[in-house]
């Protein structure tokens, strides 16, 4: 029963549409015009429910969706070149390949098993379809616009401007109608060619200096990998070459950490160049906020439908970021930050995404929850310089007949700041908010009523539709973006291409500069460290060495105090009887374990010492890299990289002292046994003798031999021990300070690769922004002019840039501006300020 379920699921199933499906979502976006195209598409070919559903889930992000690979393995054979090129159809129909769509093709025809060649030989011949609903751009002018153009072709514009102040009320209609000529005219249009023809000209400038930072990374990842190939060179064999494998082994472990970073900035390098890209032909604004804070309401009333007039693209929730051309703007509509992610990327990481590409962020809030919290995403768009506006959404339900006759009284009172409804509280409250995050004096922050703007599209409410749209503000905020294209759309082309650019020069810039200072730093703080460890375990050698010198002494002294008592003993004695018993009194004192003991003991304090002072320089370094690193962070990191000097390096060099503590002992000749030799008067010889006499003779005799053999075996146990001893902790001193010149050259080397990256990065950071700035003085002065490294050179002297928040521009000649330093830093929201670098001086 299962299997046969199973067949109907795989029979009904069109897999070949879950594909393109899939291929729609691999960027992130969902464009309408790829939406429009799919849904042709499915019409066309009567693609049945079961279909549909499952190519909903995968637009939706929904976790039960059915992946990629598995749908391409569905697909019939016969039937895989037709749908390839669907696919690449799809994938092209906005006007963009983008390399995530190039990957799940490259996914889709490694399944399939066809050649990568192949596959670029289909892209290169796959058709482009111009899909671009023209209609959407076009804007018919009212009757009034009409009649004030034809007016003013046969009067001044002065008379008319003269009757619209003899009538009241006139005169602001008059400014409209002329914004409306204005956004329908050539001036409008001569505007989006501009930003074009700025943006392919940028776009040179910051494909150059993204593949700079690029190469430059990749070097800095090779070179770090090469510094370690260096010192495991060194390891081939045993003894000395073993410290080396055990920097090796440490230093390992901090690159690897340091390449993990590496290979994040590449990705994030690789992705920034993408979005620029994309957004290359398009001035692109794009909808942020939490959850239903009317993004998708706002998108919609731009739009007039959007994406909700397409049946499979129609949803309640944005998954994906939302992609629509009007009137020559591309508006995206973005996740809820802070709304739960699905499978894969998170909502707020998808919404992430779209920054790079964005020449205006508006960010969306309701007057009913405004939350510190939700303004926190505003951190990422001041690291990226985008230009933001606030827009207020001021919530109100409009539904209901009477709230709906009771707002349209009046429709001002719900924008007054003053009084008792007024939103002034609110947009103090959001100003300060935001500033924590976006701090800056230029934030501007508008009220809509978005649910008015809404209810005015809807058939139902089509008698109040003029009052509803009019009472929502929402024309005012429609047509400051598109004035905003056509005065400042080329300088915030140049923004989002050059300036904005530079922060994907400036994390990794200023980590890697970061880290080279900290490298830099330990790299002479153990070089002087390594001198003062010298003279401290030469005093430790010298205090162990006396102490065991005196731990000698006091036991030859026990020996020395049995030798009356043996003497006495064995006066009468045998010379092999006396050799015996003696053998016993040494035995019985545990003389040669003791000697042993004491010599072991002062060896492993020493081994202690080592490991104290290694500890020490371990905590303190510990300390430096943390105090270097507390006023820096990068992807979370809360800590230095050179994890190799903490309690774990003692652990590595404790195990290189172990292992020459143990050879102590056998450095130690064996001390031998005393035995009572030669001298000693033959009983026989003392017969004529008295017994007290001969006793006393043959005691003192034995005494005397004893302490003369006692003393120089003290004297040599001394000078073999204190031998075995001193050689022992050189052996021990020299393989510490092999480990660190070792540890000293590989953090040195480290040192030298982040160097040479740092300024390498430097210089693309300076090329960017040199070009950056040429375009602000063109567009400060209204002298614009191309792009290039002769023109920039002409007109700029230096850029210093503290990221985010200042721009000093210092220019070659003295350049008269046409623009005031308030209004140069208001539009492009940072502290800019523009001097000849003569008048510096």
């Amino acid at each position: 029963m299962i299997g046969r379920e199973s067949l109907e699921h795989r029979e009904t199933l069109d897999y070949s549409f879950l594909l393109l499906a899939h291929v729609i979502c691999a960027d992130q976006q969902l464009h309408d015009q790829e939406l429009r195209f799919l849904e042709d598409l499915v019409e066309r070919s009567h693609v049945r429910e079961l279909t549909l559903a499952e190519m909903k889930k995968i637009l939706e992000r929904d976790d039960t969706q059915i992946p990629l690979e598995k749908s391409a393995q569905n697909v019939p054979i016969g039937e895989r070149s037709e749908v390839l090129k669907k696919i690449l159809m799809v994938a092209q129909v906005d006007g963009y390949f983008s390399g995530l769509e190039r990957e799940i093709v490259n996914q889709i025809a490694q399944v399939w098993g066809i050649d990568k060649y192949q596959i670029e030989h289909m892209i290169k011949d796959a058709p482009r379809i111009n899909n671009r609903a023209v209609s959407h751009n076009k804007t018919e002018l009212s009757v009034r616009a009409r009649f004030l153009k034809t007016a003013e072709s046969m009067l001044s514009r002065r008379l008319i401007n003269k009757i619209g102040q003899l009538t009241p009320g006139l005169e602001e209609k008059i400014e409209q109608v002329r914004r409306e000529i204005l956004l329908s005219g050539p001036e409008y249009d001569g505007a989006i060619q501009r930003c074009a023809k700025v943006a392919r000209e940028d776009f040179r400038y910051a494909d150059q200096s993204l593949r700079m930072v690029f190469s430059s990374l990749q070097e800095l990842r090779h070179g770090l990998q090469h510094v370690i190939d260096t010192i495991k060179g060194k390891t081939v064999g045993k003894g000395e070459h073993q410290t080396a494998q055990e920097v090796a082994n440490q230093l390992e472990q901090t690159q690897q950490k340091l390449s993990a970073e590496i290979l994040r900035d590449l990705e994030s390098v690789r992705e920034a160049l993408r979005a620029k890209e994309r957004s290359l032909n398009h001035f692109s604004i794009a909808f942020m906020g939490r959850t239903k804070a009317g993004k998708s309401t706002l998108h919609a009333v731009i739009t007039r439908g959007g994406w909700e007039s397409i049946g499979i693209g129609k949803q309640r929730t944005t998954r994906y970021n939302r992609v629509y051309e009007w009137k020559n703007i591309r508006v995206i509509d973005t996740p809820g930050i802070g709304a739960p992610g699905g499978g894969g990327k998170t909502d707020e990481e998808v919404a992430s995404s779209i920054v790079e590409e964005s020449d205006v962020i508006c960010y969306v809030v309701t007057d009913d929850s405004i939350q510190e919290s939700e303004f926190a995403f505003l951190k990422l768009l001041k690291e990226k310089t985008k230009p933001l506006i606030i827009l207020l959404n001021i919530q109100y339900n409009l539904r209901e007949p009477q709230r709906l006759e009771y707002f349209l009284k009046n429709p001002e009172r719900w924008f007054a700041k003053e009084g008792k409804s007024g939103i002034g509280g609110h947009l103090n409250r959001i100003k300060r908010y935001a500033q924590q995050h976006y701090p800056n004096d230029y934030l501007t922050v508008i009220p809509v009523m978005l649910l008015a703007a809404q209810l005015a599209q809807e058939p139902e409410f089509e008698r109040y539709s003029k009052q509803l749209f009019a009472a929502s503000r929402i024309q005012n905020f429609l047509d400051s973006i598109r004035t905003s294209l056509i005065s400042h759309g080329a300088i915030r082309r140049s923004q989002t291409l050059l300036g904005s650019t530079g922060a994907s020069i400036n994390t990794p810039h200023q980590w890697i500069t970061q880290q080279a200072k900290t490298y830099d730093t330990l790299g002479a703080q153990l070089r002087e460290t390594r001198q003062g460890l010298d003279q401290r375990l030469k005093r430790a050698e010298g205090d162990y060495r006396r102490e065991l010198e005196q731990k000698t002494r006091e036991m030859f002294q026990t020996l020395f105090e049995q030798v009356n008592p043996f003497a006495e003993e064995h006066w009468k004695a045998k010379e092999s009887e006396m050799k015996k018993d003696w053998k016993e009194v040494l035995r019985g004192l545990e003389f040669e374990n003791q000697l042993r003991a004491a010599a072991e003991n002062a060896a492993q304090r020493f081994q202690d010492e080592v490991r104290e002072v290694i500890g020490e320089i371990a905590d303190e370094f510990k300390i430096i890299s943390q105090l270097q690193v507390s006023s820096f962070q990068f992807s979370g990191q809360s800590r230095s990289f050179i994890d190799f000097f903490d309690r774990d390096s003692v652990r590595t060099v404790g195990l290189l002292v172990a292992a020459l503590g143990t050879t102590l002992v056998s450095i130690f000749p064996p001390l031998g046994l005393l035995s009572v030799a030669g001298g000693i008067v033959s009983f026989l010889a003392g017969l004529f003798q008295s017994r007290d006499k001969q006793r006393r003779k043959a005691v003192a005799k034995i005494s005397s031999s004893l302490r003369k053999q006692l003393k120089k075996q003290q004297t040599r146990t001394l000078e073999q021990s204190q031998e075995s001893f001193q050689n022992y902790c050189q052996s021990i001193a020299a393989a510490v300070d092999s480990y660190l010149e070792e540890l000293i050259q590989g953090v040195e080397a480290i040192a030298s690769q982040l160097k040479t990256a740092q300024e390498k990065l430097a210089h693309a950071a300076n090329y960017l922004n040199c070009a950056y700035a040429k375009r602000i003085v063109d567009w400060a002065t209204d002298q614009p002019g191309p792009l290039n490294d002769i023109s920039i050179s002409e007109k700029v002297h230096a850029v210093n840039r503290d990221f985010g928040r200042t721009l000093q521009i210092q220019t070659t000649l003295a350049l008269p501006l046409t623009k005031s330093p308030e209004e140069i830093c208001t539009i492009l929201q940072e502290h800019v300020s523009i001097q000849h670098h003569l008048t510096l001086t």
